[in-house]
């Protein structure tokens, strides 16, 4: 299924079935499970050893760099893109390459408080592992043909601090070395 399919699939009038009745953030989902999972993430790209795992389909695989690829060399990263209840992407800025700045894709750096958590901003890279993937057209919505040519990322020095509450889902896209623990 093409990203654009699953975002024309999320029926954006249904009522949410988990909603928090406070927490600073209208909306949001209950039951912490994107908490959850980034802690999960944070746990793993920690951790990052060499072992082995038999399923590669979600975001609790260990060690870091069985994500997708069987066998993957190091990797001290988790790639992943965070959703709205309404079905949106959350997006962040990065220090712009020719005027692309914009990007759905995160490596969570620390977590704290209640479900706080500071990600780094990943410039999305198409597969020549160089050039920066315009992801927004020029309407300010996501490109989605283009979301889905990103094959690669690089490292950004911009962090963002979010509520991981205000989300409904984490998706997990890749385990790759940006050379951060180095």
């Amino acid at each position: 299924m093409s990203f654009e399919e699953m975002e024309s699939s999320f029926d954006h009038t249904a009522p949410a079935t988990h909603h928090v009745g406070g927490g600073g953030c209208s909306g949001g989902c209950t039951l912490d499970c994107v908490c959850q999972v980034v802690r999960a993430i944070k746990d793993i790209q920690d951790q990052a050893e060499e072992e082995c795992e038999v399923c590669t389909s979600n975001c609790f695989i260990e060690p870091l760099g069985e994500l997708g690829v069987r066998g993957r060399g190091h990797a001290d990263t988790r790639v992943f893109t965070l959703t709205h209840k309404n079905g949106e992407l959350f997006k962040a800025l990065f220090r712009g390459h020719h005027g692309k700045c914009v990007s759905v894709f995160f490596r969570v750096e620390d977590i704290f408080d209640n479900c706080c958590a500071t990600l780094r901003v990943l410039v999305p890279l198409k597969k020549d592992g160089k050039t920066v993937a315009d992801i927004m057209d020029q309407h300010g919505k996501l490109n989605f043909a283009e979301l889905c040519e990103v094959r690669d990322w690089g490292r950004s020095n911009s962090c963002v601090t979010v509520d991981l509450h205000c989300f409904c889902a984490v998706q997990c896209i890749a385990d790759v070395d940006l050379e951060i623990c180095d």
